[in-house]
């Protein structure tokens, strides 16, 4: 019901030969319990609708809670409804990402004890993509955790491997060791930490840029524009993260000057302002393919709408009047994250692997992300 009105296809991207990704994912983070209840009957039900509106690539990770097993359950009623052949068109993007107390001791039994637990929660045989973290730098060893990867996508158990969260030095050397086929990283018209040298970097060894953060999780939607300054009191974890990005950024008065401008475009093209927001990063040449969460299908016609439009010169210029005076955020990808002494790095959590909620009862209040 929701391809009736649109009149092209959901563009494909090859990341490797014989492996072809839609150019929107659908986001699983949204899945996890931190932002809400879940109706799962209804969650599965519609991933399905979004198969039939050609978005046929799924995120997720082994940190989501629940959200693999969910992701499971969804294969098997795609594999029902619409049968194999539908199942095979499919993609399933996870992820590794060893706890921080771990990251020491990590060894290739460590490594395929969680592969392993992926492959049994979503009933699979194969993994598409595991897109492979790694918290510390300073802890040598995720140069070795990739290449256990590597043994296991020769054994079979892993098709593509991938990275998420790595800047542009260390990505440098994981690509020397291993096939990286993609990189997730965070990217947005609020933050473009991944562009320049670390698109670069990607270019050069033919990683593609799969890039969350599109929306700053919900931010940059019609829902805030000429709203005051929320602070940083949310029950939704992710919305603590990206207001910390809008104050990178330049501020709240500067991004309700983005939100005027997105909303100045979207009336010409009869469009909301979450859909600018997509369409202007979908058109980075740096970008591969945007993942947006959601958690049910009820905003999915609004998402298939960015398929629609063309953004002019006259578009680009309004956008580009208000990038333009924009602070940040600065430094290398995902590199705020890191600081632990800082705001970002405050908010995270280092080991959902072993479900360590101990920091949560010291940053309860400003949430937390991964």
């Amino acid at each position: 019901m929701f391809r009736g009105a649109l009149l092209i296809p959901i563009p494909k991207i090859t990341l490797r030969p014989g492996y072809e990704i839609s150019q929107i994912i659908k986001g699983g983070w949204q899945l996890a319990g931190d932002h809400g209840a879940v109706a799962s009957d209804r969650a599965v039900s519609d991933m399905v609708a979004f198969v039939d509106a050609g978005i046929k690539t799924f995120d997720c990770a082994d940190i989501y809670t629940g959200v693999e097993e969910l992701i499971g359950r969804f294969l098997a009623e795609l594999t029902g409804r619409r049968g194999a052949d539908a199942r095979q068109r499919v993609k399933i993007h996870t992820k590794f990402v060893p706890d921080q107390d771990a990251l020491s001791t990590l060894q290739f039994r460590d490594v395929e004890a969680i592969i392993d637990r992926s492959l049994s929660r979503l009933g699979v045989d194969r993994l598409d993509l595991v897109q492979f973290h790694w918290w510390n730098y300073e802890v040598p060893g995720h140069v070795e955790a990739v290449e256990h990867l590597a043994r296991l996508h020769e054994r079979g158990k892993i098709d593509r491997i991938g990275v998420t969260n790595f800047d542009a030095e260390h990505l440098g050397e994981l690509c020397k060791a291993v096939d990286i086929a993609s990189a997730q990283v965070q990217f947005s018209l609020l933050d473009q930490r991944a562009g320049s040298a670390f698109a670069d970097l990607a270019r050069d060894n033919n990683v593609g840029l799969l890039v969350y953060g599109v929306l700053a999780g919900g931010f940059l939607s019609d829902a805030w524009l000429g709203k005051p300054d929320p602070g940083f009191e949310f029950e939704n974890r992710s919305l603590v993260k990206y207001r910390l990005i809008i104050d990178e950024f330049g501020g709240w008065d500067l991004f309700q000057d983005l939100l005027n401008a997105l909303r100045s475009i979207a009336n010409a093209h009869d469009c909301d302002v979450s859909t600018i927001a997509i369409r202007a990063i979908l058109d980075s040449p740096d970008v591969a393919a945007a993942i947006i969460g959601a958690r049910y299908a009820n905003r999915l016609p609004d998402t298939l709408r960015v398929f629609d439009i063309a953004l002019s010169d006259h578009d680009r210029r309004t956008l580009t009047d208000v990038l333009d005076r924009r602070s940040g955020p600065n430094g290398p990808v995902f590199g705020l994250e890191r600081d632990l002494t800082g705001l970002h790095g405050q908010i995270m959590k280092y080991n959902l692997n072993k479900g360590d909620d101990s920091q949560q009862q010291d940053t309860q209040r400003r949430g937390s992300s991964n």
